[in-house]
């Protein structure tokens, strides 16, 4: 074998060793999010304020049907009961990395209390995470009800 032979092989052997590693990586970052997110719902349904205090960025922004709103807020009708997240059941999940921030998609079906009365409704939730130091925050939120 030639020198330039050998220099193509090992090239080869470099890149398909950092295309798989590459890919590796997302597929952990994208498990690492779709587990994430799967406790949120938990958290919601729990009213665990303190575990979702930790997940939302400080400057989350919220989009329900009623209305958007920051952090401090989906907090306070997380905590107050305002809206009581009892049940997301997921049916979908797709998550798209991007350097440090995660968009990750659920078609879901939510069960929930709001003002008072039991509904459920099919939605499509945007979830946006960005990581900061070794932690995902989770920095959008965002519900469209889906008409089936």
């Amino acid at each position: 074998m030639n020198i330039n032979m050998k220099r193509l092989f090992i090239g080869l052997i470099l890149f398909l060793t950092s295309a798989h590693l590459s890919y590796s990586q997302d597929s952990t970052t994208e498990q690492e999010i779709k587990n994430l997110s799967k406790a949120k719902w938990q958290w919601m349904a729990d009213k665990n304020v303190e575990e979702l205090n930790k997940l939302f960025h400080k400057n989350a922004v919220f989009v329900h049907m009623g209305g958007s709103w920051g952090k401090d807020q989906e907090l306070n009708i997380i905590e107050s009961g305002g809206i009581h997240y009892k049940k997301a059941d997921i049916h979908e999940v797709s998550v798209n990395v991007i350097g440090d921030t995660a968009i990750l998609l659920n078609r879901i079906t939510l069960l929930a209390v709001v003002g008072g009365n039991e509904v459920t409704n099919p939605f499509m939730v945007t979830e946006v995470y960005k990581k900061e130091s070794e932690d995902w925050k989770l920095a959008s939120l965002s519900f469209t009800k889906l008409l089936n």
